[in-house]
């Protein structure tokens, strides 16, 4: 132990004495295990000095490498000890020593330094994390609420901490230049992507492995979350799509808005050229996302009736106060005069929903022609894209009922994220469906996704109604100063439960579409329309 430990057998029970170096002063075993019941239990929030006893005794136990000691003062003493077991045998760490800060209230937060030894190889290892101080509910005692990141802060439930050779060796991913080194420590946002793609194509970049102190993610099937490197392997270098410049714009662009997501692709090719989020909870919505898309799904239901013939762009789509379809009525954006003699452009570039609404009902449409559509020309919902990385490919379910009409403004049963949209823009501007990738298909002999495309007439009339909604509609503000080929759609969605709306925006500037989404956003020009200016600006 190397502390000066002294044991004494007090009725039975272990005393055990710490000095020296560390948190831990003393530590008494308890011969209560978890939140077993007890007479005269206590009540009511725990005090200061329990607070400091309870965190005091769990820091010495720990320290010591007690694991069965420090779940004891949990509240949830079989889970706690399973993995502060496996934190000093399978991650092989130890040398613990806990140096507690202020404690606010029942809340303890704490610094851990410590060293982590692997077959002749140590480096040290050192985080800050928090505990919270409870009160057991049957026994009254004060417990630590058991959490397992008290243990580490980047690890969940289901998670442990291990010690190894990695799977799968390090990658060094650059970008569509073939030389820029791509980092998550230059791009944060990029953390997720690259872990998904050391995990997939580790092996077939040709690198080595090394040892690794890294979060295992058993609940979520994720790849492991490296921690520390204890002896570096060989890194295969992996070749993406991303453009270092435009991925630096998105990473900057999303963080003016919190729970924001943009991804920017090449429509003359399918290639991802940046993905960004901005979002406490580290989960790629740009790309794995399923939420109302708003009024940026009118992409694909202008492209439906004018497909269908129902009208065109410079035929009629009148634009009334309010539209009901089945029941359930309909309405525009507050202040949204109405023009019975509206085109469909003019309709589109205000985003009117009663304009929409009102002919999807016309012959020879059906519940199946929105899903149609998107699925045979844009190549949504069909759940075969290959990305590279896990990725949702929309949802656009036929139906019945006034989700037939809240579908086509993008409410009702639609799915869809910024990677979606991205691609939509880049369908509709091109007539081609390109399936968005991250790296070449023919690395691991991937099969892209494949739709028919647009009409020629179709894409030229649905790129003309996006530059007339950048230059004339909804979108102007967003889009000012942008020069060259530019259009755009925004789009707001009402989502049960927020006081605010999502925003949602798409647009394009000559060979570049980007798409972005920003969680209680407002209007699509409000959040997410500046953030896809600013990826446009920057270009390809």
């Amino acid at each position: 132990m190397g502390r000066g430990v002294k044991v004494a057998v007090i009725g039975g029970v272990f005393a055990v004495m710490v000095g020296g170096a560390g948190y831990g002063a003393y530590n008494v075993v308890s011969a209560l295990d978890g939140d077993g019941g007890s007479s005269g239990a206590k009540s009511g929030p725990p005090s200061a000095d329990e607070v400091a006893e309870t965190s005091e005794k769990f820091f010495a136990a720990w320290e010591k490498g007690d694991a069965t000691t420090a779940a004891s003062y949990t509240d949830n003493a079989s889970i706690a000890g399973t993995l502060l077991t496996a934190y000093g045998e399978e991650a092989h760490i130890s040398g613990v020593e806990i140096t507690p800060g202020r404690a606010a209230g029942t809340s303890v937060p704490f610094t851990v330094k410590a060293k982590v030894s692997y077959e002749g190889t140590t480096k040290p290892f050192g985080y800050e994390s928090r505990l919270t101080v409870v009160r057991g509910e049957t026994s009254g005692r004060a417990l630590v609420d058991w959490t397992p990141s008290v243990v580490h802060p980047g690890l969940k439930d289901g998670d442990t901490l291990v010690t190894e050779e990695s799977a799968t060796p390090q990658i060094q991913a650059v970008g569509r230049d073939g030389s820029t080194v791509l980092t998550k420590e230059k791009y944060p946002s990029l953390g997720p992507v690259l872990a998904t793609l050391r995990e997939r194509y580790g092996s077939e970049a040709g690198g080595t492995p090394g040892v690794e102190l890294a979060v295992r993610h058993t609940s979520t099937q994720a790849p492991d979350t490296p921690l520390l490197t204890l002896t570096e392997g060989e890194p295969g270098k992996l070749r993406t799509t991303l453009s270092a410049s435009v991925q630096a714009a998105a990473e900057k662009a999303v963080k003016r808005y919190g729970e924001s997501s943009v991804v920017a692709v090449k429509p003359s090719t399918g290639e991802v050229l940046a993905v960004a989020n901005h979002r406490a909870d580290g989960f790629n919505a740009a790309f794995q996302g399923r939420v109302a898309p708003g009024s940026t799904m009118k992409i694909i239901t202008a492209a439906m009736l004018i497909d269908n013939g129902v009208t065109s762009m410079n035929g009629p789509a009148p634009c009334p106060d309010t539209a009901t379809w089945q029941s359930q009525t309909f309405k525009n954006l507050t202040n949204m005069k109405p023009n019975p003699g509206a085109t469909l452009a003019n309709t589109f570039l205000r985003s009117c929903n009663t304009g929409f609404i009102k002919l999807i009902d016309e012959k020879p449409l059906t519940d199946a022609s929105l899903t149609q559509e998107a699925e045979e020309r844009f190549g949504l919902g069909q759940d075969n894209w290959q990305t590279g990385i896990v990725s949702f490919d929309g949802r656009v379910p036929a139906s019945g009922g006034p989700d037939r009409a809240a579908n086509a403004i993008g409410q009702g049963q639609v799915q869809m994220n910024p990677l979606n949209m991205a691609s939509v823009t880049a369908t509709a501007i091109t007539g081609e469906f390109r399936q968005p990738y991250l790296v070449p298909f023919d690395l691991d002999d991937r099969e892209p996704a494949t739709a028919k495309g647009l009409p020629q007439g179709t894409a030229s009339q649905l790129r003309q109604m996006m530059r007339l909604t950048a230059t004339q509609g909804t979108a102007v503000e967003a889009m000012s100063g942008l020069h060259g080929d530019i259009g755009a759609k925004t789009g707001s969605a009402e989502v049960d439960g927020q006081a605010v709306s999502n925003s949602w925006f798409t647009a394009f500037r000559d060979d570049v579409a980007a798409a972005a989404m920003t969680e209680e956003g407002g209007h699509g020009g409000d959040a997410a329309g500046p953030i896809v200016a600013d990826v446009l600006r920057v270009g390809g």
